[in-house]
């Protein structure tokens, strides 16, 4: 490892709450306050963006724009976006301390990579608003990145580089070939490709399964 200076690691998913699982019900509640049915697998498709680009994309899938402009009788845009926003942060507040375990494995995996003086930073889907509540509730298990970069922070959001090239500065780091980006996320690892860093997709715990630890364990072999 004597090439590399960090490791960032993305936060739900990754480090934190098994199967990516908190956002899930905020987004179907909120968009469902407007009488629009979403399906867990619209809400988790564009996973790893900025909350309200989030809402945006799956705003855009047809037949959820179809809904919208029936129940709202006007088409789905960045100010329909902006008003599920509003309804959807409070609600992800409320519940995103019921998934703050962190992953088996992650103190251990930090704790190693400390030991052969990487730096540890991170970057979020999250807004500060929502990490202010994780933040505290992953140090008290022994996760505290060197650096926590969120979304509506940087000019740009994933896939962008953007929040990687904040903690590139944070972190001071002398070349972004030296730091390895995980994340189970398409956006969080095209995030980390733009950004010119190794990037390592995360599996079994995050957006694409969508399991929850007992669900993943009780899987058959097959």
């Amino acid at each position: 490892m004597q090439h590399l200076e960090a490791v960032v690691f993305d936060w739900a998913g990754t480090v934190i709450d098994f199967g990516s699982r908190a956002p899930m019900g905020a987004f179907v509640e909120s968009f469902l306050e407007f009488g629009v049915h979403i399906s867990v697998a619209d809400a988790r498709a564009p996973m790893g963006m900025a909350k309200l680009d989030h809402i945006l994309a799956i705003g855009q899938e047809s037949h959820v724009a179809n809904q919208w402009k029936s129940a709202q009788g006007c088409d789905f845009d960045e100010t329909a976006a902006q008003r599920i926003y509003e309804i959807f942060i409070p609600k992800n507040a409320e519940i995103i301390g019921d998934y703050a375990t962190l992953i088996p494995g992650v103190v251990e995996t930090v704790n190693a990579l400390r030991a052969e003086g990487l730096k540890i930073g991170s970057t979020t889907g999250y807004t500060r608003e929502l990490m202010e509540k994780l933040l505290p509730l992953a140090k008290v298990q022994g996760y505290e990145p060197d650096n926590v970069v969120c979304a509506l922070e940087t000019y740009a959001g994933r896939p962008s580089p953007a929040m990687m090239y904040q903690t590139f500065l944070d972190l001071q780091i002398t070349a972004s070939a030296h730091v390895v980006k995980v994340d189970d996320t398409e956006v969080g690892i095209l995030e980390g490709l733009s950004a010119g860093a190794w990037t390592v997709g995360v599996a079994a715990t995050g957006n694409a399964m969508g399991l929850s630890e007992a669900e993943f364990a009780a899987l058959t072999s097959a």
